[in-house]
């Protein structure tokens, strides 16, 4: 028989607050061990928690980026559940009002634009983070607390491959909104990812089984090829699948399990007393729907229509915000945007791979490649002042190049003098040309950059020695 896939995730992200969700306690990664922690964070009795606007705010504009519906009239809840990792034996989550509700994520798969729908978005707060060691384990709670959005989608999901894709394109559009860094080295994204098979053409879902915490796409990529497989074998061999929480053992490359799957009525939600519902108003939304940029996607599209660039350059410099943005601005100086485009995705990305981004450089950047495009300074010269360009060490080209005499050499009669020069004093090269050697032309482009001193352009005086050894 043949069976199909259908796998849905909850991705918990970790937003970009400066403090907890619920208490005033700082947030900053690389802390000595349970010193950002307080009363509240810690759960010690008649301590009260309050709840941060700005992870209201960052939440509600990730599910405005994602589609969703905001609900108006939200409400937080007590999950309850022992674990070492949770001080006070409860987390504060939402179950009966999240925050957000539906909405999608659309992916490209080989038969084409697929939309990946979101069940909800709701905001908790994290636990803590436990670290194990050789013959003991700690618990540091400077983790516990940090504002947590959770985005379930629904089993729309059928392959290992349409699973990254969608978590590369959720992350790209939470990046740019400026809600979290996503970076999943730090934990700040991590999934839960759940998959069941079921007979092909079959509206009925399969038993389902949770991989808990995979914090890296190629981790998540492998438990599910792996998963998948070993439920199919457990359906040719007429094993039933159980409903369980399994772990994903990266060395083994192999799922194990953990515990049988709780349900929602295992951990006892009720209503949190201690906190109002949120109560949003269209004023408020439309104020944070005001600080929304375009969706990446979109600017795709609005980048190839803009600056006549192909579809694959347009994705690549959409990928990250911070490079799309430094490109527009570099592009609105430009006096050709395309071949910019061009320079940008070669030269330029080359340094800041080797160096690290370098914004402020922007409008630098146009003037040097106005110069270039302008016949001013020809590619040897662009190319060696890029490097200081891009450091700030260079805030205006054009007095560089006057500074220094990089002008290129334009007059046609000097360049032609050039040339006859570089003939008369290389006979040799000149009879290899007649003898048929064409590669010979090369070296007298070379003595005429010598000559120059580097400020010719070397097409233009390559068609100079062309037409002039043509006619010898």
């Amino acid at each position: 028989m043949e069976f199909e896939n259908t796998i849905g995730l909850e991705t918990h992200v970790q937003l970009k607050t400066k403090t907890k969700m619920f208490c005033s306690c700082l947030l900053k990664t690389g802390c000595e061990p349970n010193t950002n922690i307080c009363p509240v964070c810690l759960g010690y009795p008649g301590a009260l928690p309050a709840i941060n606007k700005e992870a209201v705010k960052l939440t509600v504009m990730s599910g405005m980026m994602l589609g969703c519906e905001i609900n108006r009239h939200a409400t937080f809840d007590r999950k309850n559940y022992f674990y070492p990792d949770m001080a006070k034996d409860y987390q504060i989550s939402q179950n009966t009002n999240p925050l957000c509700i539906g909405g999608g994520v659309t992916i490209q798969t080989p038969g084409g634009p697929k939309t990946v729908r979101i069940n909800h978005i709701h905001l908790e707060e994290d636990a803590a983070k436990i670290n194990h060691y050789a013959s003991s384990s700690g618990v540091d709670f400077n983790r516990g607390g940090t504002p947590l959005m959770e985005i379930v989608s629904e089993p729309d999901i059928a392959s290992a491959d349409e699973a990254i894709a969608y978590l590369t394109a959720l992350k790209e559009m939470l990046v740019y909104a400026g809600v979290s860094d996503c970076n999943l080295e730090e934990g700040n994204m991590r999934s839960d990812v759940n998959i069941s098979i079921r007979p092909a053409g079959s509206d009925r879902l399969g038993t389902k089984v949770e991989i808990k915490n995979m914090n890296t796409f190629k981790g998540i990529h492998a438990a599910l090829e792996y998963e998948a497989a070993r439920q199919r074998r457990c359906a040719a061999n007429s094993i039933p699948v159980v409903q369980e929480t399994r772990r994903w053992d990266g060395e083994a490359m192999e799922t194990s399990s953990m515990r049988s799957k709780e349900n929602a009525h295992d951990y006892r939600y009720f209503p949190e007393p201690d906190l109002v519902p949120v109560e949003l108003s269209e004023d408020q939304l439309e104020e944070w729907r005001k600080l929304l940029p375009e969706k990446p996607e979109a600017r795709r599209e609005r980048m190839k229509a803009q600056y006549g660039i192909t579809e694959y350059d347009a994705d690549v410099l959409s990928q990250e915000k911070e490079r799309a943005d430094y490109f527009e601005k570099a592009a609105a100086k430009a006096e050709n945007p395309k071949l910019l485009c061009n320079f940008f995705m070669s030269d330029v990305m080359s340094w800041f791979n080797a160096n690290g981004f370098a914004s402020g450089t922007e409008e630098p950047l146009a003037a040097l490649f106005n110069l270039s495009t302008g016949g001013k300074i020809n590619g040897p010269t662009l190319k060696e002042l890029l490097g200081e360009v891009l450091s700030g060490e260079i805030a205006d080209p054009a007095k560089t190049v006057e500074e220094r005499g990089l002008g290129a050499v334009s007059d046609t009669a000097a360049l032609e003098e050039f040339v006859d020069r570089a003939i008369a004093a290389n006979p040799g090269p000149v009879q290899d040309f007649k003898n048929g050697k064409k590669a010979a032309a090369g070296f007298f482009v070379g003595q005429v950059m010598k000559l120059s001193k580097g400020k010719a352009d070397p097409k233009t005086v390559g068609g100079i020695v062309a037409r002039k050894l043509a006619a010898l």
